[in-house]
């Protein structure tokens, strides 16, 4: 599947151990991540399924759509934000490195630190 363009979007290997916390617990942590760029947008970390915490998640119904990615499908996390984690399980060729990989809203967890 082809989608628009994105020159605009990058990604790289983190080059750290990325952690994310919610309410004093680790959901996520990957010397694997993946740190996208997109514009002027903060850097999001898209981490490998086998360093997240899965049960710790609750799939939902919600979807979005973006141009350059495709679509994601999304988690809550379990007794706590709906809809914090995201996934485009099948992106477009382009992005095809963040395939079935996980990302965090950071408003919606603890924290998120890399190094």
């Amino acid at each position: 599947m082809k989608g628009a363009p994105a020159p605009h979007i990058t990604i790289e290997a983190a080059g750290a151990r990325v952690r994310v916390t919610a309410n004093g617990e680790v959901l996520a942590a990957s010397r694997d991540a993946l740190a996208l760029r997109e514009g002027a947008y903060p850097v999001v970390y898209y981490f490998p399924r086998k360093d997240v915490r899965m049960e710790r998640l609750a799939r939902t119904g919600h979807r979005s759509f973006c141009p350059f990615k495709g679509h994601a499908s999304y988690w809550s996390l379990k007794g706590g934000a709906e809809n914090a984690v995201w996934s485009y399980e099948d992106p477009y060729e382009d992005m095809v490195a963040i395939k079935e990989r996980l990302a965090f809203y950071p408003d919606k967890v603890g924290s998120i630190e890399a190094g």
